[in-house]
Order: C-alpha cells, then sequence, then structure tokens
C-alpha cells in the first residue's frame, strides 16, 4: 500500500515576505507612507532590508489590498481615498454591520457577548496606549464576532475582502479629536442592546457608529497628508 501523501506545510516563523508585507501595511494605516506618495522600489528595498525581489511581491499584494494603486508612467503609489468609492463602502458597512447587529441582538451567546465585551476592552487599551494597530485589530476582532454571533458567516467574507481597505478609513477616523471617546462609546450601546436582547435598538446603534465614522472619514478624504492632528 502507498504511503499516505502528507501535505503539510511545517512553519514555525512568519516568511520574509509575510514580515514585509506587515510592515508596508502597517506603514501606510500609520500615514508613514501618506496618500499619494510614491513607493520606489529602491528606498523600499533599503528602508525593509529585503530584496527587489520581496518588494515587488509586497506591493503587488497591497494594490490587491486596495492600499496601493500603480499609476501609469509613475509607478506604486499609496492609494488616495476617492469620496465617492469611501461612501460606498460606508454604505455597505452600515447596511451589513446593522443587519448583524440586529441578528445578533436574537442569536448571541452569553459567551459572545462576553468576547464582545473583551473586545472593547481591548479597544480602550490601544487608545490608552496611543497604538493605533491595536485599536484596529481589536475593532476587527469585534466585528468578526459580531458577525459570527449573528450567524453571518458570508456577509463578513465580503467585509474581510475590504479590511485593508476599511482599516485604512478607521486609522483616519480613530485618530480624530474626541473618537477615542466617541467611538468606543458608540460600540457599547451596540452591545448593551445585543445585551437586552433589543434587536432594534442594535440596528439603529449600529447605524449611528458607522454613519458618524462615515462623517468623519469624509471629511479627510481630501486631506493628502492624512489627519490632522
Amino acid at each position: 500500500m502507498a504511503d499516505t501523501l502528507n501535505l503539510r506545510v511545517d512553519r514555525t516563523t512568519k516568511t520574509l515576505r509575510q514580515l514585509s508585507l506587515e510592515k508596508m501595511r502597517d506603514g501606510i494605516l500609520s500615514f508613514h507612507f501618506k496618500p499619494g506618495e510614491r513607493l520606489v522600489e529602491r528606498n523600499l528595498v533599503e528602508i525593509l532590508g529585503v530584496s527587489r525581489t520581496v518588494v515587488r511581491e509586497v506591493i503587488r499584494h497591497l494594490e490587491s489590498e486596495g492600499l496601493v494603486e500603480i499609476v501609469p508612467h509613475h509607478g506604486p503609489i499609496v492609494a488616495r481615498a476617492e469620496p465617492e468609492k469611501v461612501a460606498q463602502i460606508y454604505e455597505l458597512r452600515a447596511m451589513l454591520e446593522a443587519m448583524a447587529a440586529r441578528d445578533a441582538a436574537l442569536r448571541a451567546t452569553d459567551a459572545d457577548i462576553a468576547q464582545l465585551d473583551g473586545c472593547l476592552e481591548a479597544i480602550h487599551a490601544g487608545y490608552d496606549e496611543a497604538n493605533i494597530n491595536k485599536v484596529l485589530e481589536a475593532t476587527t476582532r469585534f466585528y468578526e464576532v459580531l458577525f459570527l454571533a449573528a450567524g453571518k458567516s458570508i456577509a463578513w467574507d465580503m467585509l474581510r475582502a475590504l479590511t485593508a481597505r476599511i482599516n485604512h478609513l478607521r486609522a483616519i477616523t480613530v485618530s480624530s479629536k474626541g473618537r477615542s471617546v466617541d467611538g468606543p462609546q458608540e460600540m457599547r450601546r451596540i452591545v448593551d442592546a445585543i445585551r437586552a436582547r433589543d434587536g432594534e435598538a442594535a440596528y439603529s446603534a449600529s447605524r449611528a457608529h458607522v454613519e458618524r465614522a462615515a462623517t468623519l472619514a469624509l471629511s479627510y478624504v481630501s486631506d493628502a497628508d492624512g489627519p490632522k492632528k
């Protein structure tokens, strides 16, 4: 009898490409690389300390995420947020997230709600540490828990495909004045409504949260240097 083919990939550490991708993505989300800024290959090779091949692979991946765009005869630049596209992203978010919040109020378990509480604590901690990446990671996790608790795995897959673009916009809104207080408070209202099993209140709280974020993002999209402090 033939030996069973073992297709398992053993990897104990991240690849150089993965590490470089994370560094570049973080650099864009933190506005170290600003919207519209050229991404010169030779400069990135020096900054990251990797080969041109790795840099090119990373640029291609970031382009697929919508964080980089290729300008003919100019090369790759950090993607600029276009108001029309930004509005579409928030319109989609408002629809899907409000639906998920309403259904989570009917279906979420006590364990699900506890996870949402934990995500909010992590968001607060990220703000306290002035760690935007931690805020973004905890916020993404919050919505993953919300959608799965609502039984909306397909809707979550749709939003997850836009995660990089959403986080790019979210990096703008979470950096705005007062958002470290207002944002978590708005999300707390969503969780409180879910805990109370009030679907309509959860729906309304979710839409209000996204609409406020949309207002903040749209007020900044014409500023190529990112959010003002």
